[in-house]
């Protein structure tokens, strides 16, 4: 793992380890925000208040007992990439590893919120988790908070929607969220909150720190930019080999290999491009497509006969026809960073 921070904890995978679709748990990316809480199995107790016409409160042992769904997925830190940004922007310096894919178990949202009974006035379900601190980046609130995120009610009731106990087939450990946390696929990962306590169910969107300050960015309406929470994952290609700098000999074939993903919507190709995004050829996509998770693809790519510094870049399309940038889109600031990564390397003996 490469460490980006040690408190609180965070953790990159090293992307060019990449080797298959689920990611070993040890292997797994971290991203904490506040200190890890210290949760006791026995005495927790997830509480489902709000405009719901039955409070709950279930332990873990209750909901051991629900029935389980199964789902594999990507999580991607919203942030992931920011380290390629020019210029440097604030944050977790994030390279390509701020993704993973694993297969996830728990019960369904929509199961806990239709034995809660939600109110017709419902349109909002928040999420907040046991860890707090103080936020440190202006502008913030004075004193510590917990983090919270919400889905609008429809979202909430996706099947796929998750409260889950496992991951990979094990219990689920103290950084990736003991003993409950949410799983959203398609969404960026900020809304999958670890160390679940409370879901709060509102008759109004959650306007929180972490979904309007931070999570959040410019959209164009009407001609005037508004704050828009950060949601569904875009589409996007990295490469894992060749890294970086990496030399490769000349006049040879080199497998060049990596993940794309999308978030609501489905892997339809990756181009890979090894002249600087001037011309494009179609990868292999491996694997049979998995929805919400990563699919990995590999290029063969003959390697120019003479010593040479070249750019390689993939570049991925979704079945809407969205297609990842050249360049990143300014009003995303530092987050959703899907446009297209020059990987340079060196062709000679």
């Amino acid at each position: 793992m490469i460490i980006r921070s040690k408190d609180p904890q965070v953790e990159e995978f090293e992307f060019e380890a990449l080797d298959g679709v689920i990611t070993p748990n040890d292997k797994f990316y971290i991203r904490n925000h506040f200190p890890e809480p210290n949760i006791s199995r026995d005495s927790w107790v997830l509480r489902v208040e709000g405009a719901i016409a039955n409070p709950l409160e279930l332990n873990y042992e209750a909901l051991l007992k629900m029935p389980h769904a199964t789902v594999k997925a990507t999580l991607e830190c919203a942030g992931n990439n920011r380290i390629f940004l020019n210029p440097p922007a604030k944050g977790v310096q994030w390279a390509l590893g701020g993704a993973s894919t694993a297969e996830w178990t728990g019960v369904c949202l929509a199961d806990v919120l239709n034995q809660a009974g939600l109110k017709p006035e419902a349109v909002d379900v928040m999420f907040e988790g046991a860890d707090c601190g103080p936020v440190e980046l202006e502008p913030k609130p004075i004193g510590d908070i917990y983090y919270a995120r919400s889905l609008p009610v429809s979202k909430a009731l996706d099947p796929d929607v998750l409260l889950v106990f496992q991951m990979n087939g094990e219990e689920l450990s103290v950084s990736h969220g003991f003993p409950l946390r949410v799983i959203v696929p398609g969404w960026y990962a900020m809304a999958s909150v670890k160390w679940l306590n409370r879901i709060i169910v509102s008759d109004r969107p959650f306007n929180g720190y972490f979904q309007t300050t931070d999570y959040a960015f410019w959209e164009h309406r009407d001609g005037q930019p508004v704050r828009v929470p950060i949601s569904n994952a875009l589409v996007k290609a990295e490469i894992a080999r060749p890294q970086m700098n990496e030399v490769i000999p000349q006049n040879t074939t080199y497998r060049i290999f990596g993940a794309g993903w999308v978030g609501e919507a489905n892997l339809a190709r990756v181009e890979v491009s090894t002249d600087d995004g001037h011309s494009w050829s179609e990868a292999r996509l491996l694997g049979e497509a998995i929805r919400n998770a990563w699919r990995l693809w590999e290029f063969d790519w003959q390697t120019p006969s003479s010593p040479q510094t070249c750019k390689i870049m993939a570049r991925a399309t979704d079945d809407k026809g969205n297609t990842q940038a050249i360049k990143h889109d300014p009003d995303r600031g530092d987050y959703m960073i899907n446009h297209c990564l020059p990987m340079v390397v060196k062709i000679g003996n």
